[in-house]
């Protein structure tokens, strides 16, 4: 069975996310693909993301119909700090004998060695870097290893998106609508 991994903020879940993992599950021929909100970025202890029930919805609402997709909340649930060896442990003793594939931005993968127990994330996944548009090639550092995911690089954030919505400009060519009303139903990110 092959996994991929996908964590993050999601906030808001984007067309970009959607977009890498569609071109992640061509392009691994992965199973399945699990969406892993994050409770606390530790890179990025000061932003307080919205809250985890808004995240999920929005996950929901992006992700209905996709059969392939799935949203794990476990990082969530444990609250605090999020660590990606947490999680990984996690599959690798949930799914033993599963190819993994953790999918990160391509500005991750030269920090891989500052994610916490480097070495033993780096011998139960590979990392996929999902690039963005005009960006260098990535070199993962050893001992990680890893791939460059080729289709559809787009240039969309949630910073930006979260911009958007407080300069009052339109943000549905970036989200999907159901995401987007529900944005606005919440008056998320004003």
């Amino acid at each position: 069975m092959r996994l991929g991994l996908f964590g993050g903020s999601f906030d808001p879940v984007h067309l970009g996310h959607l977009l890498v993992a569609h071109v992640a599950i061509e392009e691994l021929g992965l199973d399945r693909l699990f969406f892993i909100p994050a409770a606390q970025s530790p890179f990025k202890p000061a932003n307080q993301p919205a809250p985890a029930a808004i995240r999920l919805q929005l996950l929901r609402l992006a992700l209905a119909g996709k059969t392939n997709c799935e949203i794990d909340d476990q990082e969530i649930r444990r609250g605090g700090v999020s660590y990606t060896i947490e999680t990984v442990r996690d599959y690798a003793k949930c799914f033993p004998e599963a190819e993994m594939f953790y999918l990160i931005g391509a500005d991750n993968a030269a920090k891989l060695n500052e994610w916490r127990e480097a070495g033993e994330l780096a011998r139960l996944t590979q990392f996929v870097v999902t690039p963005r548009p005009g960006e260098a090639p990535v070199n993962f550092p050893a001992p990680f290893r890893g791939r460059t995911l080729k289709g559809f690089p787009l240039a969309v954030s949630s910073s930006e998106i979260r911009a958007r919505v407080q300069a009052g400009l339109v943000i549905e060519p970036l989200v999907p609508p159901a995401v987007a009303e529900a944005i606005r139903a919440a008056k998320l990110y004003l």
